[in-house]
């Protein structure tokens, strides 16, 4: 199985990153307003079961992966 977290600052949270390119677009002529700025882990999971494996990969959101006080997640799980 495999698994897509979208790791991503929450609403409200400074992104200077996003700050950059949208004032670079801007700059660029690019009629943008905002940008946030995240990032994708692609895993490969030895589970087959979806339950268990989004509740493994849940954890390692918390554990590891995102900071769930400034960053949400969006997990999307995929079988093979």
């Amino acid at each position: 199985m495999k698994a897509t977290v979208l790791v991503r600052p929450k609403a409200g949270i400074l992104d200077p990153q996003g700050e950059a390119v949208r004032a670079s677009l801007r700059a660029l002529g690019f009629g943008v307003t905002a940008a946030r700025i995240g990032r994708i882990v692609d895993l490969e999971l030895e589970a087959t079961d979806p339950v268990p494996a989004r509740a493994a990969v849940e954890r390692m959101c918390v554990e590891l992966l995102a900071n769930p006080l400034i960053e949400s997640v969006e997990i999307q799980l995929v079988s093979e």
